[in-house]
């Protein structure tokens, strides 16, 4: 098998290692070979384990929400990651934050920063779309109505204590689009809260949107 070529055909997924060694069974040191891709651009380390086509490589790269659900499982994206795919709020994020039912924890790797905060069964399981990143690629992504929930439940020390407070936090400091937060479904919403962390400030988030 030509390693180059598996790899390019390869490019826009995330290629583990033991993908990486199937392709190279006919090798007697499969990990000198791996040493030799990412010394050579063809192959770039994320974290251990995990790979993506190098710099080198002739064909594309995973895009980070993909990359995101693969570093660590189970998870998806969320809060300012998803609020501006979802175009709810103006800025650009560079860094890429997801939920994970897991321990929190951050990784710093070569295509950017990627943290994991943890949110507990069953809460963590809803709002949760499988979205078409490109033709190729698919990612675990918050619903909008979900990302704004886990926004509110994962700010430190944020406490909403009425519906002017719910407006000022997401209108004037988070700057949100008010036409898509009117088009959100707060019936939805609504049956998340049994089960949610910080119910009361969530309360007033609808009840905010259900203004609009």
């Amino acid at each position: 098998m030509d390693i180059n070529q598996a790899i390019a055909n390869h490019s826009e997924q995330p290629i583990t290692r033991q993908l990486l060694k199937s392709w190279l069974k006919d090798y007697k040191r499969p990990n000198d070979k791996i040493s030799a891709l990412k010394s050579e651009g063809l192959l770039t380390s994320v974290k251990r384990g995990i790979y993506i086509a190098g710099p080198k490589s002739y064909g594309g790269r995973p895009e980070n929400p993909l990359l995101a659900n693969h570093l660590l499982g189970p998870s998806y994206v969320s809060i300012d990651s998803a609020l501006s795919f979802h175009g709810l709020i103006p800025e650009r994020v560079y860094s890429v934050t997801s939920m994970t039912t897991k321990a929190s924890r951050d990784f710093d790797t070569p295509i950017g920063l990627f943290t994991y905060m943890n949110l507990p069964l069953p809460y963590y399981a809803f709002g949760i779309n499988m979205v078409r990143l490109t033709s190729e690629q698919y990612a675990m992504i918050a619903s909008p109505e979900k990302a704004i929930c886990d926004k509110i439940v994962n700010t430190s020390g944020l406490i909403l204590r009425s519906i002017s407070n719910a407006g000022n936090y997401l209108l004037d400091n988070l700057r949100m689009d008010e036409e898509i937060l009117k088009a959100l479904n707060t019936q939805m919403m609504r049956e998340w809260l049994p089960d949610a962390p910080k119910k009361e400030s969530l309360n007033f988030v609808i009840r905010l949107i259900e203004s609009l």
